[in-house]
């Protein structure tokens, strides 16, 4: 099978390549096209791979382009992993933003608008082009807002597209962990929401549901990520534990002062960062699996560090740094190549799940899947706060549609005046403004 990565310059792709190395079933991947605009990017990351495949017996092939046509033709799996602006454009996202003293963060609040309208026009193209060139390939969205760009694809590919985040898994296996669980895999997630904005309402074991347990037992509680960020008193008072993202929601104004703080944004920080990784990469007798290794490990250490602190959460523990969405993305193709039916939590088209929201929304939701693609399993309606919350969120994700379809600026203010974490339209008009000045990807609002 052939797997094509688009940004495959990008820093997280040696995760997949390595998953990838451990399969050894028939009907694996043995052909891997990287592409990406910047051909040193590529470079860069082409060596880190060659590092971890050596020794390894029938690695995958891996061929890097900066063709995109050339690299989607004849593809089997496509899985999508842009950045549109670049790490340049997270920085100023957040800059503009908390300028405002609004929320600048990549998917949540005026930094996820701004994120997205850069976004769509690249990821609608990307799917035209899916649909012209490799019409039998499935896409596994990995973009970010991974929810809304893949609503927008899947306007174009249907069910053919479906996104992934490794939150709701780690989320649920962290509860997992806590309530003892012999194999935190096998236990069954009753989350529902949208991408980064999502509840755990239960979690069964051997078919006995285990939460109410947890949200009983305050030290429990306690004991685990979302236990210290989000406090044990307001936990048991939303009777479900939510995506660590809700945190910018419930904690807003101290999430804002946190940012407002610290020396560096979080995208700054991680321009700085992968462009020592980079440049360290120029060097022809460097050892890039080494230098990828040491770059990523603090790169998850520091994940969120600015809520945790305000929350008092302390670090991160150990076994949170171990990653996951690579591992989502591939047992999400094996179950579709192989039909090897399973579970995963992951971003379709809602088809009645969630009544709230039409048919064409994408929600995260678990799915099962199969040779068919993913179907979403029937789920019970949110509680009537989570409810307004997600219908709010859905109706901007829905102007920021129309704002890059439309090439509207007002439409654009209108995205960013409906979120429920902008408190003005004239703050809107204001970060609309801002963000056309920093981001030539956003010259086509008029």
């Amino acid at each position: 099978m052939k797997l094509t990565i688009l940004g495959g310059g990008g820093f997280r792709v040696p995760l997949v390549y390595g998953a990838l190395l451990g399969d050894r079933a028939e009907g694996r991947v043995t052909r891997v096209v990287l592409h990406d605009l910047d051909a040193e990017r590529l470079s860069a990351v082409t060596r880190v791979l060659a590092e971890q495949a050596a020794g390894v017996p029938d690695a995958p092939e891996v061929r890097a382009t900066t063709d995109l046509d050339e690299a989607l033709r004849g593809a089997d799996f496509v899985f999508s992993a842009i950045r549109v602006g670049g790490l340049e454009g997270r920085a100023h996202d957040e800059a503009v933003a908390l300028a405002e003293g609004v929320l600048g963060q990549e998917t949540v609040g005026a930094g996820g608008i701004a994120y997205g309208l850069r976004t769509v026009p690249v990821a609608v193209d990307i799917a035209r082009r899916v649909a012209r060139l490799a019409p039998d390939a499935w896409v596994i969205n990995f973009t970010n807002p991974a929810g809304l760009v893949t609503e927008a694809m899947s306007r174009h590919l249907g069910d053919r597209v479906i996104g992934i985040c490794d939150s709701p898994v780690g989320l649920g296996r962290r509860i997992a962990r806590v309530l003892g669980a012999a194999n935190p895999a096998e236990a069954w997630i009753d989350y529902v929401g949208l991408n980064h904005l999502g509840w755990v309402r239960g979690l069964h074991i051997a078919g006995r549901d285990e939460l109410p347990r947890l949200l009983a037992d305050r030290d429990l509680l306690g004991s685990f990520e979302e236990g210290k960020l989000f406090g044990v008193d307001w936990l048991q008072s939303l009777g479900a534990i939510p995506n660590e993202y809700l945190h910018y929601y419930y904690f807003n104004r101290e999430a804002v002062r946190a940012y407002q703080a610290v020396e560096k944004t979080r995208g700054a920080f991680l321009k700085d960062q992968q462009a020592h990784f980079y440049d360290e990469m120029r060097r022809p007798d460097a050892h890039a699996l080494k230098a990828w290794e040491r770059t990523r490990a603090e790169r998850e250490a520091t994940y969120m560090s600015e809520n945790r602190e305000t929350a008092g959460a302390g670090e991160r523990d150990a076994d949170d740094l171990s990653g996951g969405y690579e591992k989502v993305a591939l047992a999400l193709m094996r179950a579709i190549a192989r039909d090897e039916r399973t579970t995963l939590i992951l971003n379709v088209r809602n088809k009645g799940t969630l009544t709230a929201l039409d048919t064409e929304a994408v929600i995260e939701v678990p799915c099962l899947v199969d040779a068919n693609g993913a179907h979403p399993v029937a789920v019970s309606p949110l509680p009537g706060h989570a409810t307004g919350l997600v219908c709010a969120v859905k109706a901007v994700e829905r102007e920021v549609l129309a704002a890059a379809e439309s090439r509207s600026r007002t439409t654009a203010v209108k995205a960013f005046a409906l979120h429920p974490l902008v408190d003005s339209v004239n703050v809107a008009r204001r970060l609309v403004d801002g963000y056309t000045a920093v981001h030539p990807g956003l010259n086509y609002l008029k």
